[in-house]
């Protein structure tokens, strides 16, 4: 039985509290907030858990095999390292850290206390993203091409991290682990218009070997609630619609033939347009998969999907992109 302690119990560390609490193979033993309000609303439905103030108390309290980190990011690397210095292993909210020498630094101690780090990128543990990764390593959509993603609302506005940094970490984790491959090179542009210095949008675009490229727009001021992702491959294309309630996936039969025997343009170029597919993708919890990947894990000593060098990689592109964002969209080269 894996003991978990959590830090942090804000909007969403409370989704991650009652998933550990209910999980199997796990026993949440201890849980911290500085808020005292926010422990005060969830401590009657978790009885047999300790509620504290005091973040260190968790950390030092010699009872707990792992703790979950789900403060602000900017707490996340001095909270991480006092955990792997105390023998924890570490399950962390994105993004990793906000630094990347910070991130360098977490891995290697990481690797050097030989601890897991994992870090929360929910999107690759969402049930149409495994579908979606197994058509593609099968080479069902042919090559692929380039990949869009829109993650936009009306609200959900920060105060200190930016759009970029708040919502681009789910659709560039996602992303990567789609085509199995990390940019090269990375550009971004945006805007504010609610709070100086915090833009609001901003349009993020990566270049992965092999030409395929991969454009991301995020954004907590616009009138859509949108949540969706479209790769063109070579034979197929696909759109993931994470609003939609049940038909997440469809499959596009359709794309353009190159003919080598031709006498005109129009015979050169030809539209194929076949099927639209819905396949039926497992009902289930994105974030519940997670947790259990995280315990899982713990126990049998595995490599995470999304661990440290998963979080590093998106911090990078993060970190450039932020870069080119301060540049007016001159384009960064990630090594």
């Amino acid at each position: 039985m894996i003991r978990i302690g959590q830090i942090g119990l804000g909007a969403w560390g409370k989704n991650l509290l009652r998933n550990f609490y209910t999980l199997g193979g796990c026993e949440l033993i201890i849980a911290a907030d500085v808020n005292d309000k926010a422990i005060e609303k969830l401590k009657p439905g978790y009885p047999n858990v300790e509620f504290t103030t005091d973040i260190d108390s968790v950390l030092n309290a010699g009872k707990i095999d792992a703790v979950v980190i789900a403060t602000p990011p900017k707490d996340h690397y001095e909270l991480a390292v006092k955990a792997i210095e105390a023998g924890l292993d570490v399950f962390v909210e994105k993004p990793l850290v906000l630094n990347v020498r910070h991130g360098e630094e977490l891995l290697k101690l990481a690797e050097e206390k030989k601890k897991i780090i994992m870090v929360g990128h929910i999107m690759e543990y969402h049930p149409a993203t495994e579908y979606l990764k197994g058509i593609i390593d099968k080479g069902e959509l042919g090559r692929v091409y380039y990949l869009y993603s829109s993650r936009v609302n009306l609200g959900k506005v920060r105060d200190i991290e930016n759009s970029l940094w708040s919502f681009a970490p789910h659709d560039i984790s996602m992303i990567n682990y789609l085509i199995g491959e990390k940019p090269t090179k990375v550009s971004a542009d945006g805007q504010w218009y609610l709070q100086e210095g915090i833009e609001d949008v901003a349009f993020m675009t990566m270049h992965y070997p092999g030409k395929t490229m991969a454009h991301v727009h995020v954004s907590w001021l616009d009138p859509h609630k949108d949540r969706k992702l479209t790769i063109v491959g070579s034979d197929k294309m696909a759109v993931f619609n994470d609003t939609e309630p049940a038909e997440k996936i469809r499959i596009f039969d359709k794309s353009v033939q190159i003919s080598q025997d031709y006498n005109t343009y129009g015979e050169y170029l030809s539209l194929r347009t076949g099927d639209i597919v819905i396949p039926k993708i497992p009902v289930g919890e994105p974030l519940k998969a997670e947790c259990e990947h995280f315990v899982n894990c713990v126990e049998n000593r595995l490599q995470p999907r999304s661990d440290g060098n998963d979080g590093l990689a998106v911090l990078k592109i993060l970190d450039a992109a932020q870069k080119s964002l301060e540049l007016g969209g001159q384009p960064q080269t990630i090594e």
